[in-house]
């Protein structure tokens, strides 16, 4: 279903927003294959997204403690008034054993420390009248942040920072012109050193500038994550780097036809998506948006892919990077969601059979599993598609991406998840997955060409994957899947919600691309023991259809077994304590509309007295985290 917002202008000139229901624009199915109706998101709630449709985001937190497990459980809904409830009983929640003395982050959140009793906050004293307190958005993460505070609590970037002016070589702590000097790339004095050499070894870029004009139109409580700003710094990266405009040759833009759409979507999705250029505001799921430009925006996108994926298998260019939004790989064979309308990189698969390949692999690293491009793809012995993401058995949005997930009708093995089961996996990990069963996996099956998926929200600092990847570590991801398909490798954007995050991973790839090496020593890489027993059980399952796979398998198993799969003693799991805090760090300072907010607006509390709180609560986790932090186990 869609829901369309109307904006009208009052005589005073205040926009007004009226909503209706649209449900003959999909038939009402657009939803059908959101697990339970609920998005799983684990370090943002988009709260009040959007008004009159209920939905409901669980986010669930799991700590370890001396071989026991405590959950903490929070369900946040919207009701169809579009407010917020947080649904936390600190009587329902387990509790580990462990010493009256010792106070542990889990403690500092549950209602063994009562922020709300009086003795413990005397100095916020409420008073009668109310105190509105301006706040400002991060441009860099999105978090909101009080007027007097010159830098973002949650990412440090400064609120006058030139990250969209300079990209990742502005400086995060210094206003606009700041630029960190040291790190600007020597750029040679060719205008554009693209065309000293031949195109066939050229590296392509698809950029449209039409793609920023595709924005959610009303901004709810919170900006959108996905937001034309992601483009915007990822190119203002690449041209201070002097990569793009430079050395990169730029791919025309053309809005992709409605037959090639046909060879991947249903008409149901073709008409949806195209229905929404005549409406102000609509849409598809609570948190999938479009406006007028959204439609025009997906076709280009898709254009741009499937005609990059085209030049590099015919030899026409070496290489590309898609700079494309809205991102595809959510978007199934009949339903847009998870922020996406048409399946990017589908299309570009399509293209590329269309130009005579054979075999394609799509390796998709965006921290959520790719649910619509698996399902377009699960019954094709001709594209491979292989996917590394947070999964947490299923908790994590989409759910999806078990790693029991092969295939279907024949196509078993043609499908190959590698769901982590905790948030905080770092390049470690995905280099060892790459190692262990990605690249046996890519080798065997030979591919024509080989399709990124690059989502960067699994790096360092993004607010909804809270994954530790470097772009060291996507660079040396994309250099080993360089040496598949004689070279022919096309990276398309997904994900990636920090600017500083996915304009400074993008632009590694990007350099890869251009022949550069990257810096990480992927010699001897040793994973987390929870990234081991995924790569493990993956080996398992996926060995019955790549025999290749049993010889990794047995050798890790014999040397890792043990280590994998005994018990600790260790109090705290480091990994899981850095997730879970970052979780609740992210919904404190993000301003969200839970339970005791509500409560406390209804008492007429000042807006500066909660926020001084949450400031103090910030301060004491992130100290006990420090002291937690010289547990050295690695879960």
């Amino acid at each position: 279903m869609i829901l369309v917002q109307k904006c009208v202008t009052s005589s005073e000139g205040n926009e007004i927003s009226e909503s209706s229901n649209m449900s003959y624009l999909t038939g009402g199915k657009t939803e059908t294959n959101l697990p339970n109706q609920s998005e799983v998101v684990l370090c943002q709630d988009l709260n009040g997204r959007l008004d009159g449709v209920g939905s409901a985001v669980v986010c669930d937190y799991t700590c370890h403690n001396d071989g026991q497990s405590g959950e903490v459980s929070q369900l946040c809904t919207r009701d169809s008034d579009g407010i917020s409830g947080l649904n936390a009983d600190p009587a329902a929640i387990t509790k580990s054993a462990k010493h009256e003395s010792d106070m542990t982050l889990e403690d500092m959140y549950n209602a063994r420390y009562n922020f709300d009793e009086d003795d413990d906050d005397s100095d916020w004293e409420p008073s009668e009248k109310q105190i509105e307190v301006l706040k400002w958005f991060c441009v860099n993460c999105t978090m909101i942040n009080v007027e007097d505070v010159g830098n973002c609590e949650v990412c440090g970037e400064h609120r006058e920072s030139g990250i969209l002016s300079h990209g990742f070589f502005a400086s995060p702590y210094l206003p606009l012109e700041d630029v960190n000097q040291d790190e600007l790339p020597v750029t040679e004095d060719s205008e554009d050193s693209c065309k000293q050499s031949s195109l066939s070894s050229s590296t392509a870029v698809g950029f449209d500038e039409r793609m920023l004009l595709h924005t959610e139109v009303v901004m709810k409580s919170h900006p959108h994550p996905e937001r034309p700003d992601r483009l915007r710094s990822i190119a203002a990266s690449l041209a201070t780097a002097g990569i793009f405009p430079g050395k990169c040759y730029p791919i025309p833009a053309r809005e992709i036809t409605r037959e090639e759409l046909q060879m991947v979507h249903s008409e149901e999705n073709i008409e949806a998506v195209d229905n929404t250029k005549r409406m102000h505001a609509s849409y598809f799921t609570p948190d999938t948006y479009a406006n007028e430009h959204s439609a025009c925006a997906a076709r280009l996108a898709a254009g741009l892919c499937a005609d990059l994926a085209s030049a590099i298998y015919s030899g026409r260019v070496k290489n590309g990077f898609a700079l494309v939004r809205p991102p595809g790989h959510h978007a199934g064979v009949k339903q847009a969601m998870g922020f996406c309308l048409h399946n990017n990189a589908a299309i570009a698969a399509s293209a590329a059979q269309a130009a005579g390949a054979k075999k394609v692999l799509i390796v998709d690293w965006d921290v959520h599993h790719g649910n619509g491009t698996q399902e377009i793809f699960e019954r094709s012995k001709s594209v491979l598609y292989i996917s590394l993401h947070r999964h947490e058995g299923g908790r994590f949005y989409p759910g999806t991406g078990a790693a029991d997930e092969v295939g279907s009708m024949g196509a078993e093995g043609y499908c190959v998840n590698i769901p982590w089961s905790r948030g905080g996996v770092s390049d470690n990990d995905y280099i060892f997955a790459f190692e262990q069963v990605v690249l046996p996996i890519a080798l065997d099956f030979n591919p024509d060409l080989t399709i990124i998926s690059a989502g960067f929200d699994a790096a360092r600092g993004d607010p909804l994957g809270c994954c530790d990847v470097t772009p060291a570590g996507y660079a040396s991801m994309t250099q080993i899947l360089s040496a598949l398909s004689g070279g022919k490798l096309l990276v398309i954007l997904e994900g990636g919600y920090n600017l500083r995050s996915i304009s400074s991973s993008a632009t590694a790839v990007i350099k890869v691309l251009l022949g550069e090496s990257p810096t990480i020593d992927i010699e001897n890489t040793v994973p987390s023991k929870a990234g081991l027993r995924s790569v493990l059980d993956v080996l398992k399952i996926q060995m019955n259809f790549w025999p290749t796979l049993e010889a990794n398998f047995t050798k890790l198993h014999s040397e890792w077994g043990s280590y994998a799969f005994q018990d600790t003693n260790t109090k705290f799991c480091i990994g899981v304590v850095e997730d879970w805090t970052s979780s609740v760090l992210n919904y404190i300072l993000a301003g969200n509309a839970g339970e005791q907010s509500k409560k406390r607006r209804r008492t007429g509390l000042p807006i500066w007295w909660r926020w001084g709180r949450k400031r103090l609560l910030y301060r004491i986790l992130s100290k006990q985290l420090r002291a937690k932090s010289s547990c050295n186990f690695s879960c």
